[in-house]
């Protein structure tokens, strides 16, 4: 799906009632932090601001080039990392972004594992031809070792959460478009 119809299935949980959804939204928990991730999301759509690092850097792709991202409206590292993403994709008319949910077919996160985990989001770059040129994810470095600390500590999921949330707030988007940058020069060699 493009970032219209992403968007829009979005949106529709969030204006559904959550007895009128289903799994995993049904849950009180899940529509809530749902809830929570529609307002993150669109306020790094509205407030995010692009390096002049990763914007020269996507003006390098002369090729056309297809990026997926894989991801799901309850994730909260998703709200955060996914609107960077599309920022930088529509800086060039090259790049050809699409969606997929990690739980719908055609499950393409089965072969974007991290650790053995289905973590999103995933950005997956390929070629014209679909040839896979680089996968980046589901969160910049810097943040996932806040997140291997905690879970070595055995925090609680809402510390966790918390944690996270705050880093992605002080960072404002720094480390991902860093990383990306990184990952478009190795891509374009």
């Amino acid at each position: 799906m493009d970032f219209i119809n992403y968007h829009s299935y979005f949106e529709n949980i969030v204006k559904t009632d959550a007895t009128e959804q289903i799994a995993p939204y049904n849950d009180v928990l899940y529509y809530d932090y749902t809830r929570l991730n529609w307002s993150r999301f669109n306020r790094w759509l509205k407030t995010g601001k692009l390096t002049d690092e990763i914007i020269a850097s996507v003006a390098k792709i002369t090729e056309p080039q297809n990026w997926l991202v894989i991801t799901e409206p309850w994730c909260g590292d998703a709200a955060h990392v996914v609107p960077f993403i599309e920022m930088i994709a529509r800086l060039n008319p090259n790049i050809h972004l699409s969606y997929e949910l990690r739980d719908a077919e055609p499950f393409s996160i089965d072969r974007y594992l991290t650790n053995g985990s289905k973590s999103i989001p995933k950005l997956v770059i390929r070629d014209a031809t679909d040839k896979d040129l680089a996968v980046w994810g589901p969160r910049p470095a810097d943040c996932q070792k806040v997140y291997d600390s905690l879970l070595a500590e055995k925090a609680s999921f809402d510390t966790i959460k918390l944690a996270l949330q705050n880093w992605y707030n002080v960072n404002k988007g720094q480390a991902i478009q860093a990383e990306l940058n990184i990952l478009i020069a190795s891509v374009l060699g």
